[in-house]
């Protein structure tokens, strides 16, 4: 009998032991606290890659575009607040290395041409930025990471017909998300969120407030359902894979919420804000409008970068 459970136990050990290193980072809204036992979905899938002697593989969709609001971020481009970010999910990947030799892999699913119509941003800066994540990867030898976009899933087609595919073929009606919503706090605190996030990020509003969120109301529907639809692919191109999300996660949901950076919510991302790097050392996310009440510009390589704390 030893003889064969003590692989499972081993098995269910490195599992936990894996999910620990993931704890002190889960972006959540909930206020408990929770061991790595209250995650039984990503133990199972974790354990399913320790069974194989597999890398973990981890998908994380994100990384989409910067928000089109100068008043929060320094440019299209990625600044030191994705470089940041991605230097910390590669040490996140040889901590468990450290632990399970066969290691771990980020696959980032830059979601940026999924909706790029309904937040406003050119195809062509959402090019620019997920050819620059790339770029920032390679140059930092961060070679346990990887960027996938819907170029490699439809290749070359027009950006427009990429979308239609995505949604015709993956996303939820209209009517299932609304009636979702209304019955799920969760999926309605993501609404809010999203239509939080769609109204601060439109510049140059000329109409009134109320027309603005009648608006990001109607858009946040499509960014949820496009949202779904990528998720859904990304599971049918690596249906083994852990699933992350950027996005607060209750505790033992599917997805595992994961804060790549401090910020003073749990809803801030590199993408909709700009770096300051405090007088203690430490980093945090901000609007630029405020980060630059707090420091100084500092340029990299001739394009601005992040802010120093005075």
């Amino acid at each position: 009998m030893p003889a064969t459970t003590a692989p499972d136990t081993l098995h269910s050990t490195t599992s936990v032991a894996i999910l620990k290193q993931l704890l002190p980072h889960h972006r959540t809204t909930d206020q408990a606290r929770a061991s790595a036992e209250a995650f039984p979905h990503q133990l199972r899938r974790i354990t399913g890659f320790i069974r194989d002697g597999a890398p973990i593989v981890f998908t994380l969709p994100g990384f989409p575009c910067k928000s089109p609001n100068p008043a929060k971020v320094l440019g299209h481009l990625p600044d030191r607040g994705e470089r940041l970010s991605l230097t910390f999910l590669d040490t996140l990947c040889g901590e468990i290395e450290r632990i399970y030799p066969p290691g771990a892999r980020v696959i980032i699913c830059s979601d940026g041409h999924v909706f790029g119509d309904l937040i406003g941003v050119p195809d062509d800066h959402i090019d620019a930025y997920a050819d620059d994540l790339r770029l920032q990867i390679d140059r930092g030898g961060l070679d346990r990471l990887s960027v996938f976009d819907l170029r490699d899933v439809l290749g070359d087609l027009p950006h427009d017909t990429k979308r239609a595919h995505v949604h015709d073929h993956y996303a939820p009606t209209l009517d299932a998300l609304r009636t979702e919503i209304r019955a799920d706090d969760h999926a309605l605190a993501l609404y809010r969120g999203i239509t939080r996030f769609l109204a601060e990020d439109t510049a140059h509003w000329t109409g009134t407030r109320s027309a603005l969120q009648r608006m990001c109301r109607q858009r946040a529907y499509g960014v949820i359902q496009r949202s779904r639809a990528w998720g859904d692919l990304i599971a049918e191109h690596h249906p083994d894979a852990v699933r992350l999300s950027i996005h607060p996660q209750p505790i033992g949901a599917t997805k595992f919420g994961i804060r790549l950076l401090d910020a003073p919510d749990a809803w801030t991302t590199p993408w909709h804000s700009a770096a300051l790097h405090r007088a203690d050392g430490t980093w945090t996310l901000m609007p630029r409008a405020e980060a630059a009440r707090w420091g100084r510009l500092v340029r990299r390589d001739g394009r601005p970068s992040h802010f120093a704390e005075h």
